[in-house]
């Protein structure tokens, strides 16, 4: 049966959003990488450029550990022990020991009980935060938290949701205070690091206020804290906003695979007869597909090399460079959002100059990403550089050498 009618209800809403400017577009395929060589990092070769070469100023990749030979070499060898996929979801035929082994090392990591490991980061506040929500639940939320966190909200249905203004914990104040005697339990939920623009959340003033309000809920006031930016790139011993914030250790922590470790999927640590919980009750768990043996093993190694003499390295390279970027685009006279943490805002607010700019450096074979309308708010138009520990100096100079002519 054709579908023609709704094809052209799809078509115009994809036209609508070109109109506007909003669309993603094409996406970039990446057809080879070159590794790094003397004073040049990675270099990335994309489908229909050519042999031009392009620094990636734009991936979450904070450590570098996607291209570490350590840990391709965890992940080829356990895929070859195991094969390549789980082959069932875990509770049926689809948990192997890799999977338990990283579980346990993230727990002990974060000085956790327990940890799970979910398909993705998204899966990850996606079922942990809905089973925590039910009828008597009072959420309150950072108004700049992630979209993951925004659609659990949606899907939950709580007594109860608030969004306080960005940072504004006067307001969380209020809000949680204003909870008592109606909700049985009150949700914090906070990221960590806002990938936006890369400042954090104070973590240890959000754990105090809630252990202020504890007494005034029945079922606790319970803190969430996605930190998948600041695992791995952000404390001194890249254990993240808790290590940079010395804050008390958050009762639900959820963090990434697939940014500083280099590899893919999500986890979550917290108390013992919470993960048990999570285990029954995360539709995102219990029904995908974990990710690979290989996987796990690869982000296992990860893990260990960050808990090491290098992983000690790689962090203070990746400080020296992004204070090396920052003084850097402010020394030429653009605006940033300061802060110790890999992404770097350079903040034009106004659309058309940020594409501007981006087109330049793409023509310069710089990849970065820019951000507009509705990813941002308007007049908060920027690009986000990504710095990655795998960049070198001799990297972060050529891009600001060519930031230099644009201005």
């Amino acid at each position: 049966m054709p579908i023609d009618r709704m094809l052209e209800v799809v078509r115009t809403h994809v036209e609508g959003l070109e109109e506007q400017g909003t669309a993603k577009g094409k996406e970039a395929v990446v057809v080879r990488v070159e590794r790094s060589s003397g004073e040049r990092g990675p270099r990335f070769f994309l489908d229909g450029e050519g042999d031009t070469p392009f620094v990636r100023m734009n991936a979450n990749s904070y450590l570098g550990m996607g291209l570490h030979p350590e840990v391709i070499k965890a992940e080829e060898e356990t895929a070859r022990a195991f094969g390549a996929g789980p082959g069932a979801v875990r509770f049926i035929a689809g948990t192997y020991a890799p999977h338990v082994a990283l579980e346990r090392a993230l727990a002990d990591f974060h000085g956790r009980e327990a940890g799970m490991i979910f398909s993705s980061a998204y899966a990850t506040v996606m079922g942990t935060l809905v089973p925590l929500i039910d009828g008597s639940t009072l959420v309150v939320s950072d108004e700049l938290n992630h979209n993951c966190i925004i659609n659990a909200m949606r899907l939950a249905r709580p007594l109860g949701k608030k969004i306080y203004p960005h940072l504004d914990l006067e307001v969380l104040d209020r809000e949680l205070e204003a909870g008592k005697g109606s909700a049985r339990r009150a949700l914090v939920v906070t990221d960590g690091i806002f990938s936006m623009r890369g400042d954090h959340a104070p973590v240890d003033e959000i754990m105090e206020l809630a252990r202020r309000h504890d007494d005034g809920y029945p079922e606790n006031v319970i803190v969430v804290v996605d930190d998948s930016h600041g695992v791995g790139a952000f404390g001194n011993t890249g254990r993240g906003t808790e290590e940079y914030t010395d804050s008390a250790p958050a009762d639900v922590l959820i963090g990434t695979l697939g940014k500083a470790f280099g590899v893919n999927g999500g986890y979550v640590v917290s108390a013992g007869p919470l993960i048990r919980f999570f285990r029954e009750a995360a539709p995102m768990y219990i029904y995908s597909n974990p990710i690979t043996p290989g996987e796990a093993s690869a982000a296992l190694k990860a893990l260990e090399i960050l808990q090491g003499p290098e992983g000690a390295r790689l962090l203070s390279h990746l400080r020296r460079l992004t204070t090396r970027f920052e003084k850097g685009l402010v020394d030429l006279g653009y605006e940033v959002i300061p802060g110790m943490h890999p992404v770097v805002p350079l903040v034009l607010r106004n659309t058309e100059r940020t594409r501007e700019l981006v087109g330049t450096l793409y023509g310069a074979g710089i990849l970065a990403t820019g951000l507009t309308y509705p990813v941002v708010p308007r007049g908060d138009e920027e690009i986000r550089f990504q710095i990655n520990a795998d960049h070198t100096v001799a990297d972060i100079d050529y891009v600001l050498e060519i930031l230099s002519d644009a201005r």
